[in-house]
């Protein structure tokens, strides 16, 4: 049996190293291969998604009455953690070599948090440093507050054992300011446990923390875009017509609102150089691929090919972005768009939404999962309901968040949208087809330059949701999904089963009269 202080002396620990050094070590160390593109290019083995099954909150006395506890914020005891924490601490000391980085996350001074990062791989090191802020001075020891990382895939945990449910945890511990994830190689597991703790901290400060990317036009108004993987947030912030925020997690506080993040993590699948220009350059040297398929004779990533996982991945940096703000953070927004992939069909392409509404549908959270972000979720995608546009990563009551988005809608000039970025003209696979990402980028365009402001609109029975009768270079047809159906009557039949959906999923909220009536009816 190896002792302690023989473990420590042979383990060799790495601090804040760069993106190069990071790089040549991974590669040295076998972790992954340079594409053509020149990105670090790794794969995560079986899962090659998040794990929701497997993420716990401790629960203690600051999380007990705080937290609400169900199958996503799983309990676990703080002893329970404890102990997985040193044997993790411990399987790390006999590897030949940690990294260990000081980050940030949260671009707003008064609220980021300091983060130290310590890792059993270098391209684990390597994608924090790409998807966290790195602090203008370098932070080179321990700071007060700091939050712990400790990322140790090769550590297989034991249901029996630790209280857990697989072979892979990650566990959130608030008191003690630390995160502990094993078993498993995807990197996406980092970043969203930041996310979680910051939206568990924020909203105590009045501030609403938004699973959103968010961009500013040149004539200074900031948009965001909500909603889950697959829908478009990266690919429609990516605008190159306009400066980049983020793309995925923000906080909108009375300043304004600022980003969580450092840099981007864009789906891969069917990526192309014509469609999405600038997610496509920004992969290069300085970024990482997660389970993209290369050729083997030419290292050329394909981007079509699904055959390890319909969620590959790509982290760059927000400097690879040319056209960004600077500062990670802007003024108050004037556009809110709900970005919905509808699998029925139904929902209209754009609809502009009353601040009931916008409650209503942001508790809603109606979308479909596209590829499988989530492990066990399988090839293919399928409807769901995901509170705030991201149950999986909100310790609180989903009502704390959509009364802060009531409260910024309320003291600011913000107009709400329902983008439907899924299918029209039929549902998924019987008939239907998705909207073009140009036929998009059309809409966007015209709600972000506030054409959508000042158009003449129409109301759809039913969901009674209010679309543009016209947008300029958009054929008609399309907006009111109605006309867009072979038949009226199809239609109807299929908005019903939708409706009902909407309805059934939309009692567990205890919420005012005026936000559930502005929901759809089927009378």
């Amino acid at each position: 049996m190896i002792e302690a202080d023989e473990i420590i002396m042979t383990t060799q620990t790495h601090i804040n190293l760069s993106t190069s050094e990071f790089i040549n070590l991974a590669l040295a160390r076998k972790e992954g291969v340079l594409a053509a593109n020149q990105a670090l290019t790794v794969t995560t083995g079986p899962r090659t998604g998040r794990s929701p099954k497997d993420r716990f909150i401790v629960k203690d006395s600051v999380t007990e009455h705080t937290v609400d506890w169900n199958t996503i914020n799983q309990a676990i005891s703080p002893e329970k953690f404890s102990a997985l924490w040193q044997l993790a601490s411990d399987y790390l000391k006999t590897k030949e070599c940690s990294f260990v980085s000081y980050l940030k996350v949260g671009a707003e001074e008064k609220f980021s948090l300091t983060v130290k990062v310590k890792t059993e791989l270098a391209w684990h090191g390597l994608f924090t440093r790409i998807l966290f802020i790195r602090p203008e001075k370098p932070i080179t020891t321990d700071q007060p507050d700091q939050w712990t990382l400790l990322c140790v895939p090769g550590f297989k945990t034991d249901p029996a054992r630790d209280g857990v449910n697989s072979d892979a945890a990650v566990i959130l511990n608030f008191t003690d300011r630390r995160i502990l994830i094993c078993g498993t190689y995807y990197a996406g597991e980092m970043k969203k446990a930041m996310f979680s703790v910051l939206n568990f901290i924020l909203p105590q400060y009045e501030i609403l923390p938004m699973h959103c990317a968010a961009n500013v036009g040149k004539d200074g108004k900031t948009a965001l875009f909500f909603g889950l993987s697959g829908t478009g947030k990266t690919t429609l912030s990516a605008d190159p017509e306009r400066y980049l925020i983020g793309d995925d997690e923000h906080g909108w506080s009375n300043e304004g609102v600022f980003n969580f993040e450092g840099g981007c993590y864009a789906k891969c699948i069917d990526l192309s150089q014509e469609r999405e220009p600038v997610i496509w350059d920004a992969i290069r040297y300085g970024s990482v691929m997660e389970n993209v398929v290369l050729d083997p004779e030419t290292q050329e990533p394909r981007y079509s090919d699904v055959s390890l996982t319909q969620n590959t991945r790509a982290a760059y940096p927000r400097e690879f972005i040319p056209l960004r703000v600077e500062a990670n953070k802007a003024g108050q927004p004037h556009a809110v768009l709900f970005l919905t992939c509808d699998l029925y069909g139904v929902l209209p392409p754009v609809a502009r939404l009353t601040k009931e509404q916008a409650a209503y549908y942001f508790l809603s959270g109606y979308t479909a999962l596209v590829g499988s972000t989530e492990v066990g979720q399988g090839a293919g995608i399928k409807q769901t309901f995901s509170t705030c546009f991201g149950a999986p990563f909100f310790p609180r009551a989903a009502s704390e968040y959509a009364n802060l988005l009531m409260k910024r809608l309320e003291n600011w000039d913000a107009q709400v949208y329902l983008v439907n970025t899924g299918w029209t003209g039929g549902a998924h696979g019987q008939g239907g087809h998705r909207f073009s990402i140009p036929t998009t980028r059309a809409i966007v365009s015209a709600i972000v330059n506030g054409d959508l402001r000042h158009a003449h609109y129409e109301t759809i029975p039913g969901f009674n949701l209010a679309v543009p009768k016209k947008i300029e270079g958009i054929d008609s047809k399309i907006l009111n999904p109605r006309q867009a159906w072979p038949t009226v009557q199809a239609y109807d039949e299929c908005a019903r089963i939708l409706i009902e959906k909407f309805t059934d999923n939309f009692k567990k909220f205890a919420v005012s009269n005026a936000i559930r009536d502005a929901g759809p009816n089927l009378e």
